[in-house]
């Protein structure tokens, strides 16, 4: 999952999850393997996301359950349960890292790691996947700007990052070289708005009706921002902070 099943409300809980991003060559470029949780239960239900889950004691195997080496173990265990591909742990390639707003009710750190796909049969785990889908990331994001698709942020953003790749060889080379992108996440409830650090508003303490209103969110950028507004469809990710995701 994109994050995991877990409660972090259960102190006996993990605290960390780890997403795996397969990627293949298509015909018409690089695609992703997107699953679609069940609805009505468990984490977002009804959503597509990426492969992934919880990172558990066995997985730490005597590390520290909150890292890089535990996530891997967990990204691999998970792929295998949910879809049925059976990954080198020494080939993914983590590149980004999400922590929920303050409050959530599965407030774990996620590391998202990217691979090429294995060879070997998709094998879908009923409970976990009703359905599993090879799309292109802008093929995606057009599903969800028509409604026919849900996603979530860290799904949406990943997406949109690997929008641009012309194969896979290319992204994982760009993923490699880049630095762990650290996502921490404040939601800014009355606009419909992601705030991630590096945005002038982020650390921000007065409302959002004291400021200037006078500029649209998707207008030119003034000062530092980075966020994702969804207020309307498509969703708009505005990145001025740095390059990549």
């Amino acid at each position: 999952m994109d994050s995991t099943r877990e409660s972090s409300t259960n102190p006996a809980r993990p605290s960390a999850a780890a997403t795996v991003v397969l990627l293949r060559d298509g015909e018409r470029g690089v695609e992703v393997l997107l699953a679609e949780r069940p609805s009505g239960r468990g984490s977002f239900p009804g959503a597509w996301v990426f492969p992934g889950g919880a990172v558990d004691e066995a997985d730490a195997a005597g590390d520290p359950i909150g890292g890089i080496e535990a996530a891997r173990r967990a990204a691999v265990r998970e792929t295998f349960e949910e879809v049925g591909l059976v990954l080198d742990a020494d080939e993914l390639v983590p590149f980004s890292h999400w922590t929920p707003p303050k409050g959530s009710p599965k407030s774990l750190t996620t590391t998202f790691f990217a691979v090429r796909v294995p060879d070997g049969e998709l094998r879908l785990a009923p409970d976990e996947v009703t359905e599993a889908a090879w799309l292109r990331p802008v093929d995606a994001l057009d599903r969800h700007t028509a409604g026919s698709l849900t996603l979530w942020p860290p799904t949406w953003v990943t997406l949109h990052g690997l929008s641009h790749a012309a194969s896979v060889d290319e992204a994982l080379a760009e993923l490699r070289t880049a630095e762990v992108k650290s996502f921490v996440t404040k939601i800014v409830a009355e606009r419909r708005m992601v705030l991630w650090q590096g945005d002038d508003e982020y650390a921000a303490e007065h409302p959002p009706e004291a400021r200037d209103v006078s500029m649209p969110d998707d207008g030119p950028a003034v000062g530092s921002r980075h966020r994702l507004m969804m207020d309307r469809l498509p969703w708009t990710y505005i990145n001025t902070v740095d390059t990549g995701f």
